[in-house]
Parts: C-alpha cells; sequence; structure tokens
C-alpha cells in the first residue's frame, strides 16, 4: 500500500504561480510511474501531467508550456510546478502512483483544492 499525500494548493490570482508536491510512502519510489491529475466541479478527472522513474515527461495540451512535473527519487516527492495560471485550472488536484511492476497498483491522494480567481 502506496501513500500520498498532496500538499501546496491554494488561492491564486489569474497570472499568478503555484508548486503542489505529493510526498509518497514507499520504500522506493523508483518503481512508480508518477502523475497529476484534476477534476473540477462537474467534470470528469483528467490528466495533467505525468513522469516516469527516468524522467520521461508527458502534459496535456492545456498546460504545456505552462506546467512542469518533476521529482525527487530520493525524497520520494513529486512536484509540479504550475505558472501563469488561470482561471479554467481551477480544480481539485490529485497525486497518482502506479506502479511498473504490477500493473493492478494503482494509488490516489486525497486531493488539494486549487483555485484561480481574482
Amino acid at each position: 500500500q502506496v501513500q500520498l499525500v498532496e500538499s501546496g494548493g491554494g488561492l491564486v490570482q489569474p497570472g499568478g504561480s503555484l508548486r503542489l508536491s505529493c510526498a509518497a510512502s514507499v520504500s522506493s519510489l523508483h518503481f512508480y510511474t508518477m502523475g497529476w491529475f484534476r477534476q473540477a466541479p462537474g467534470k470528469q478527472r483528467e490528466l495533467v501531467a505525468t513522469i516516469t522513474s527516468g524522467g520521461g515527461t508527458n502534459y496535456a495540451d492545456s498546460v504545456k508550456g505552462r506546467f512542469t512535473i518533476s521529482r525527487d527519487n530520493a525524497k520520494n516527492t513529486m512536484y509540479l510546478q504550475m505558472n501563469t495560471l488561470k482561471p479554467e485550472d481551477t480544480a481539485v488536484y490529485y497525486c497518482n502512483a502506479q506502479s511498473v511492476l504490477i500493473s493492478t497498483n494503482n494509488f490516489w491522494g486525497q486531493g488539494t483544492q486549487v483555485t484561480v480567481s481574482s
């Protein structure tokens, strides 16, 4: 079982920045592909970005050039740097860990609220 704890959400004005963190309680994050997802009110959960253990990244078109995903395997922590935030980025952001060894081992954090509003 892997526990994921997100932090760093909050209220920010349009054009502002936030940095989300996801701390994982696992012996080694190396064996997991990590990702950030988000869910806005009334909408389905959607992929924001993913990062492999080797550092390969993938982004949703809506956040390319504005968001940066990163990870520190030594600290068992993943990050999402969000710049030039827009009101449409408002959502609950969830951390996800997918084992690369056991496909059924998929874990979610509890989520952190990001609100972009003036």
